[in-house]
């Protein structure tokens, strides 16, 4: 039996984490701090660095244009979500093994920090999925990370969005942090509702993982 390997990130070592969790083969993370730096300061340069290529590439204007547009689209949106309190999030790039499609399935992989009242960790855990509407098939946990849910929802987007009308699958786990007053919230979300239990399986492997004390440090 082979063992999996693991590649260690630089970030396990950033003092100020407060999470740490391992995620599978096929996720590309998204920097966020790159992509979202302020004007003039060392990451947007390193951002400009990064995009010259790409532009330089471009066969005309238009084409140049349009990848400028797709860059500041995605701005928006990884804004939208640190707005939100999202910290960390990447793309998830698999092969449709099960239903053998043609087409790979893609993924979006979040991180979300939410304030919540005091409260004994498992009350939080229940309550993250009772009090909002539209959560399926809701499991409870007691994993190494403490108490936790696991629950799905089926979301539509709005007919005015200017958005295609597919029905978006968002698998959540909610975590109660130990100091009872925030939850984290990882969810990973797709288009492939079809693959449900397949992402379920995926979000609850990250889960597995999670930490909520530096697993470097309990491990020396």
């Amino acid at each position: 039996m082979r063992s999996a390997a693991v590649t260690v990130h630089e970030s396990v070592h950033d003092p100020y984490a407060e999470l740490w969790f391992a995620e599978p083969a096929g996720f590309m993370d998204l920097p966020m701090n790159a992509l979202l730096a302020e004007w003039d300061t060392p990451e947007a340069e390193m951002l400009h660095a990064a995009a010259a290529p790409l532009l330089a590439s471009a066969p005309d204007e238009m084409a140049r244009q349009q990848f400028i547009a797709l860059l500041a689209s995605g701005q928006r949106m990884l804004g939208a979500l640190r707005e939100f309190g999202t910290v960390h999030c990447s793309v998830g790039l698999h092969r449709d093994d099960v239903g053998g499609g043609a087409q790979p399935l893609l993924s979006l992989f979040t991180i979300t920090w939410r304030d919540t009242a005091m409260a004994p960790r498992a009350a939080t855990a229940a309550r993250a999925v009772t009090e909002s509407a539209g959560h399926r098939h809701i499991e409870y946990l007691e994993l190494s990370c403490g108490p936790l849910t696991i629950s799905e929802v089926l979301r539509r987007p709005a007919a005015d969005s200017g958005l295609p009308r597919f029905p978006l699958l968002q698998v959540h786990a909610h975590l109660p942090h130990p100091d009872c007053k925030r939850l984290v919230v990882l969810t990973i979300s797709s288009t492939g509702v079809a693959r449900r239990e397949e992402y379920r399986a995926l979000l609850r492997g990250i889960v597995e993982t999670v930490r909520f004390e530096d697993p470097m440090r309990v491990a020396s």
